[in-house]
């Protein structure tokens, strides 16, 4: 655990500091060949924010390091740097700070613990719930146990498999069951311990690889092992030819870093020492096989630093020179924060370049630690630097053409959604990394509607694998079509980490609602036409109408006669036509 960090929780300073980044960026040197750029967010947040997260319907939502939450939403076009923000989201049952966290399968948000909570936060779980804005604690563990420092990641199935850093028994982990909330017992770690400072790497084969804290005898960040879900089983790797953990003993046994699944399969990990490592996969239970990376320039470290994996398959990278003891329970993590980019392609084991800060210099003031990095699924990425002030990134270049989504059919579903089945919907990696502290993970499938040159977000749940890299297999997920979406003719993409697909033709739905009793009528959600005969009128051939059958009763005694192709459908509750 980190000791220290709350000297960085929310301190005023970042009001000045956010100001004098603001001054220096007045002034910007010119941008490196192949750099991209960052833009300022229009808007300032309402608090000061660290963590955040991507739902499903294209909104970000991010934490104070206590119990609040706020929301961005994206402008008309679909971007974020114009993006406004809400405070509407509602308070957790614990102040959390420093927390695992995954968006499920479902659309809600699951947090677990958190390094510096009260209240018995650190011991406790809890589920957000979009829809109806609520958050509801998860049930006691089996056993107790603090989520501190914890790391997570999904499995194949929807769950959620946790490792705590203080568990009941040594290198147990546990698995949340998204379904029925409930918490099961998790395999144990191949080497116990326990998974502090860590950070996860899912690979295509869908089992999850970490570089161990404490190695058997080994030095720290030198051992690896790999979980493998179809036997429930954390199974040994290959050791690694470099130390990736920074050795701080005989206080402290150091801090790693983010570590991504690139676009050529390998998974990179940078270190707290500043060395990183490149594995190789094989595919299936045999171990895979290790290579030194490039050092992080300027003998710079990521420890507790985020990264994010960009549509040009580049890494961004913040880093910051090496962490130190000033006292036995004192750790420093020293400023400045710089960035670079590291390119897989470039060479034998890729390349890293140097690239400006968001204030125009080649420093950001603060240490790596209270920042964060999140893709955006208008392919850039977004930075806080735990202020009110945020940046988003610009990648240069274009978007990979292997991590393109592709979409084969669109349907209805009974109850109105859409169901979307294609490729590639999960993207070729998990999208931003940090490791213990937060996990940022957007591999699942975003939608976007274009309506006169508006852009629209539907809501995405059940998408039906948590995979990366999935290559030619078929995948899916439901939508709900935007309330707001103007019915007519329209295009649709299914997004993943930001790279869309090309676009298809949709038809925008037709609202009816017998119940409405409003005097303005145009066919939209807000205001519906009152008698399906309308609605039937307006509709062009091969559209869809839904019936608002949210309100009950849903009934219309209308038997119009039908002389064009069309569906209809009973959205929100169920609808009786022709009595």
């Amino acid at each position: 655990m980190n000791t220290n960090k709350t000297a960085w929780m929310r301190m005023a300073c970042w009001r000045w500091m956010g100001a004098a980044l603001l001054a220096c960026g007045l002034v910007r040197p010119p941008l490196a060949h192949g750099e991209g750029k960052w833009i300022e967010l229009a808007h300032l947040a309402p608090d000061y924010i660290g963590t955040m997260l991507l739902l499903s319907d294209g909104t970000v939502i991010g934490n104070n390091g206590a119990s609040n939450w706020y929301r961005l939403t994206p402008d008309s076009t679909g971007g974020y740097t114009n993006g406004s923000w809400s405070t509407n989201i509602a308070i957790m049952h614990y102040p959390r700070l420093y927390f695992a966290s995954q968006v499920l399968t479902n659309g809600q948000v699951f947090i677990a613990g958190g390094e510096y909570s009260t209240n018995n936060g650190g011991g406790t779980a809890e589920v957000y719930n979009p829809l109806n804005n609520r958050w509801t604690l998860a049930p006691s563990t089996p056993a107790p146990v603090q989520f501190l420092d914890s790391i997570s990641d999904m499995l194949p199935d929807g769950n959620v498999l946790v490792a705590p850093v203080d568990p009941s028994a040594n290198g147990g982990t546990l698995i949340w069951n998204t379904a029925s909330s409930t918490w099961s017992v998790g395999p144990t770690l191949y080497r116990w311990g326990d998974q502090s400072e860590a950070s996860w790497v899912k690979l295509p084969d869908n089992s999850i690889l970490t570089v161990d804290a404490l190695g058997d005898g080994s030095a720290p960040g030198t051992t690896s092992e790999r979980y493998i879900p179809s036997i429930n089983q954390w199974i040994p790797d290959m050791n690694l030819q470099v130390q990736l953990w920074a050795n701080l003993l005989p206080y402290y046994v150091g801090e790693g870093g983010p570590a991504f699944l690139l676009p050529n399969g390998k998974a990179f990990f940078l270190g707290g020492s500043g060395a990183t490592a490149l594995y190789t996969p094989s595919g299936n239970t045999n171990q895979g096989s290790w290579q030194a990376g490039p050092s992080i320039p300027g003998s710079y470290v990521a420890a507790d630093a985020p990264g994010a994996m960009m549509v040009n398959g580049k890494v961004l990278c913040a880093v910051a020179p090496a962490p130190y003891f000033t006292q036995v329970t004192n750790l420093n993590f020293p400023s400045p924060t710089y960035f670079y980019e590291y390119n897989y392609s470039t060479g034998s084991t890729g390349a890293f370049t140097q690239i400006h800060a968001p204030n125009g210099s080649y420093t950001n003031s603060g240490p790596t630690y209270v920042t964060r990095l999140l893709d955006l699924p208008d392919g850039t990425v977004l930075f806080s630097l735990n202020g009110n002030y945020f940046y988003d990134y610009v990648p240069d270049g274009s978007p990979l053409a292997a991590g393109q989504p592709n979409i084969y059919g669109v349907s209805y579903t009974p109850g109105g959604a859409l169901l979307i089945t294609g490729a590639l919907f999960n993207g070729i990696s998990e999208g931003a990394g940090y490791g213990d502290d937060a996990q940022m993970d957007s591999n699942y499938p975003l939608v976007r509607f274009t309506s006169g040159g508006k852009v629209y977000y539907g809501r995405t749940f059940n998408w039906n694998t948590t995979g990366v890299m999935t290559g030619s297999q078929v995948v899916s997920t439901e939508c709900t079509v935007p309330t707001n979406l103007p019915p007519g003719s329209c295009s649709m993409s299914v997004i993943a980490n930001g790279i869309a697909s090309s676009p298809v033709s949709f038809y925008g739905p037709v609202w009816v609602d017998f119940n409405y009793t409003g005097g303005t009528q145009n066919g939209t959600h807000q205001y519906p036409y009152k008698t399906l005969a309308q609605g039937v009128s307006a509709v062009a051939s091969g559209g869809t109408i839904f019936v608002n059958g949210s309100v009950q009763p849903s009934i219309s005694s209308e038997t119009p006669t039908l002389t064009k192709a069309m569906t209809i459908v009973s959205v929100g509750g169920s609808s009786t036509i022709g009595e």
